[in-house]
């Protein structure tokens, strides 16, 4: 395994299925009354957020503090970026302080890239502007492998606003190399520039007729509308977007049985998703936030203690 984790291009089918195995002792240690491991006892991790979160951020300091690493949290707005310090100087200034890796979010892609050249720590890229957001992709295939087994030979559908979706990239990536089928489905309007370039040298289908994807999906995961990234019309109203490519009640019943349903979150009820596809019993939407702990321990017990014992 790479020093660093910036792209789902940094791990081999190997070391996706190692971190996956991983995660499923990790998240053991959520059903303890003791929720903690002595593995990175000594370690200090900076998780440091230039955009908003809430399910990323909490469950890497959760996922650092359980294995008991010392957690800071600094965030753009609360850093002196906020008074015109290049990130540059910011990384550097608090790697100097003797911190072992840095979890971090930002705005601009390549932004992790840049800082792993910048400084001796581990980095780990929590997301990058519209580029990937590699640890998403690993909790995404977890949850999905816990329910369906073997991702192999699997459907995926690919719901959404794919155009502004870091989410998606990495996604691609994890699971063409776990084996699974994905057809990606939107509106013209948000279907990324070159689509159809991308989908043939990768290996996915593209579709814009969600209801012909729907019923023959092993599992569906919808995407967030973006709105905070759009500055056009991308599509003319939120009802127009829901009736064409919504999961509605009507489309849930359209699901096999077996069919799951995930959302990397956070969801917008009633346009991408209705309350009754986000509270079915095919969801894992609550489950991906489990894992997400699960998960990031894993990733985080690997870049940083390597083989050693998890007891």
């Amino acid at each position: 395994m790479k020093r660093h984790l910036l792209s789902m291009n940094d791990l081999d089918k190997q070391d996706i299925l190692t971190i996956l195995d991983t995660a499923e002792s990790m998240h053991d240690v959520q059903r303890r009354e003791v929720k903690k491991l002595p593995t990175l006892r000594g370690r200090t991790v900076v998780n440091l957020f230039f955009e908003d979160s809430t399910r990323t951020r909490s469950s890497f300091e959760i996922a650092g503090k359980w294995l008991s690493a010392d957690v800071i949290n600094i965030s753009g707005k609360g850093s002196s970026t906020s008074k015109g310090e290049s990130l540059r100087d910011t990384v550097r200034t608090v790697a100097a302080m003797g911190v072992d890796g840095f979890v971090i979010r930002h705005s601009a892609s390549g932004a992790a890239h840049q800082v792993s050249q910048w400084v001796d720590a581990v980095v780990i890229n929590a997301g990058d502007g519209l580029h990937e957001h590699p640890t998403q992709a690993l909790l995404d295939a977890y949850s999905m492998r816990q329910r369906l087994g073997d991702l192999e030979g699997l459907r995926v559908a690919i719901v959404g606003d794919l155009t502004h979706s870091r989410v998606l990239r990495s996604n691609l990536i994890c699971l063409k190399t776990l084996g699974a089928h994905v057809t990606v489905v939107a509106p013209p309007t948000l279907m990324p520039s070159g689509i159809e370039t991308w989908a043939q040298s990768e290996g996915f289908d593209t579709s814009y007729d969600l209801d012909a994807v729907l019923p023959t999906a092993d599992a569906v995961m919808m995407l967030r509308v973006q709105r905070e990234r759009m500055s056009g019309g991308f599509f003319p109203t939120a009802r127009e977007y829901t009736v064409g490519y919504g999961l509605t009640a009507d489309r849930l019943r359209s699901l096999q049985k077996h069919t799951v349903i995930c959302h990397p979150g956070p969801m917008n009820r009633g346009l991408e998703i209705t309350a009754e596809a986000a509270d079915a019993a095919q969801s894992l939407i609550l489950d991906q936030v489990s894992a997400g702990v699960a998960v990031r321990m894993s990733v985080l017990y690997h870049l940083f203690a390597g083989e050693g014992s998890l007891a």
